[in-house]
């Protein structure tokens, strides 16, 4: 396919309205067709699994609880989350199709790359979302042989490391000064992991362990006792959004979306106090992010003149990670978001950061949306078609303050844009990058 096929007209390019802006004084324009969309770079994360292996003995231990049973391997993606994810990528195919921005039917190989994360659940997601967008293509993503690739794992990787004094100071900060001092805060929520959690006459652990800050020996952190909170809140997620009876999620005590996001309160802690901190976000999503700004500058006259680590120009390009990494680059950004029935800034199977570029036909000026989009949790668990009038969550991002609001969402000036990409981008935490 020649590139000609990616600007052909745009047409119907409304049907990408995004569904809530930042609050600021915009300037207003409604013409979808003053603008082609000639560029998307998204970031997905995997779809529904089960608990990690290393979760799961983690729960059972500090339960003393038998835990669902699920009918893949711990960490794999399950058939339900493949299926999530198909109809993502052919809602997402649709929209991009509408936009002009893909073909109808199989576009060349060479107009697309998709890469993903080592682990198993996210290269079958990156598979399923292929398949959903291009159904009967044969497309398959690329990915690194074992287990890091520097997009993805940068935080366990030497080129990337820590200063620990740093780390420990950013997270004390988020803290509010002591772990102590944050446990006492959130017992409530502890307390009501326990009820949930723990049959009443068992000598459960849970809840009853001091917080304490802690280091591995890839120089990551962590808060131990925290962490057993956290991973509960996400696997009683994992539960509701596979579909399981609602007698099984939670032992019962989640029968809905807002009850499931009641139980994920020290899930949102753990991301506030360890991942979402500035200078560690930076450390681990540097190499992400510079990736996806040196794609989003080609063509235009921001592009790097430098050939060493630019990914290929392509008009779709779809990298499919993990929350922690997704996290990173909000983080980065100062993108917060509220979805629904979700807690705060919450990163869903599937949940998908956007990077649309378009050009003003007008003046040949280049706009960027930024964007978060992600099922509901029933869409998930129900596996509901989407379509205009059952969309996923949409949330744009103001990153600049001349962004301006259009049928097509809230664009902001590339250079603008483009500096808040780049702004927090930590140059000793790059190192030297070629897609497979």
């Amino acid at each position: 396919m020649n590139r000609s096929v990616f600007t052909m007209p745009r047409l119907c390019a409304s049907l990408i309205l995004a569904g809530m802006f930042t609050p600021m004084t915009l300037a207003q324009t409604t013409s979808s067709e003053a603008y082609v969309l000639d560029k998307v770079v998204q970031v997905s994360r995997h779809g529904v699994r089960p608990p990690t292996e290393s979760n799961e003995k983690l729960l059972t231990a500090v339960t003393q609880r038998q835990w669902p049973t699920w009918l893949v391997p711990f960490g794999n993606l399950t058939g339900h989350g493949y299926t999530g994810a198909v109809e993502m990528g052919r809602y997402r195919g649709d929209v991009l199709r509408n936009a002009g921005l893909i073909p109808q039917g199989c576009p060349d190989a060479g107009q697309l790359l998709a890469h993903s994360s080592p682990m198993q659940r996210t290269k079958a997601t990156a598979q399923a979302l292929l398949d959903g967008m291009f159904p009967g293509c044969g497309f398959q993503p690329t990915y690194v042989r074992g287990s890091q690739d520097a997009l993805f794992q940068a935080n366990e990787m030497k080129f990337a490391a820590l200063d620990p004094e740093k780390a420990k100071a950013g997270i004390l900060k988020a803290l509010g000064g002591s772990v102590e001092a944050a446990q006492a805060r959130y017992k409530p929520y502890e307390d009501k992991l326990r009820a949930v959690a723990c049959l009443p006459d068992a000598d459960c652990p849970y809840g009853k362990q001091a917080w304490t800050l802690e280091e591995n020996a890839k120089g990551r952190f962590s808060i131990k006792g925290l962490s057993a909170g956290a991973n509960m809140g996400e696997v009683f997620r994992l539960e509701y959004s596979q579909g399981l009876p609602l007698d099984k999620v939670a032992f019962g005590h989640a029968r809905s979306a807002a009850e499931v996001s009641s139980l994920m309160v020290l899930t949102k802690a753990k991301y506030d106090f360890v991942n979402d901190i500035p200078y560690i976000a930076s450390r681990g999503a540097s190499e992400l992010m510079n990736q996806i700004s040196l794609e989003l500058k080609q063509g235009t006259p921001l592009a790097s003149t430098r050939t060493e680590s630019t990914p290929p120009d392509v008009p779709l390009m779809l990298l499919v990670a993990h929350d922690t990494n997704i996290s990173y680059l909000r983080t980065m950004l100062g993108f917060n978001w509220k979805q629904g029935d979700y807690i705060d800034n919450n990163i869903p199977p599937v949940g998908t950061l956007q990077f649309e570029r378009y050009k003003e036909v007008k003046t040949g000026e280049y706009f960027l949306r930024i964007g978060f989009e992600a099922q509901s949790m029933d869409q998930i668990r129900n596996l509901i078609t989407l379509s205009e009038t059952a969309k996923p969550y949409r949330t744009d991002f103001a990153s600049s303050k001349d962004c301006r609001t259009t049928s097509l969402g809230l664009l902001c000036p590339l250079k603008d844009a483009i500096s808040t990409v780049d702004k927090n981008i930590d140059p000793t935490a790059l190192t030297p990058y070629t897609f497979q």
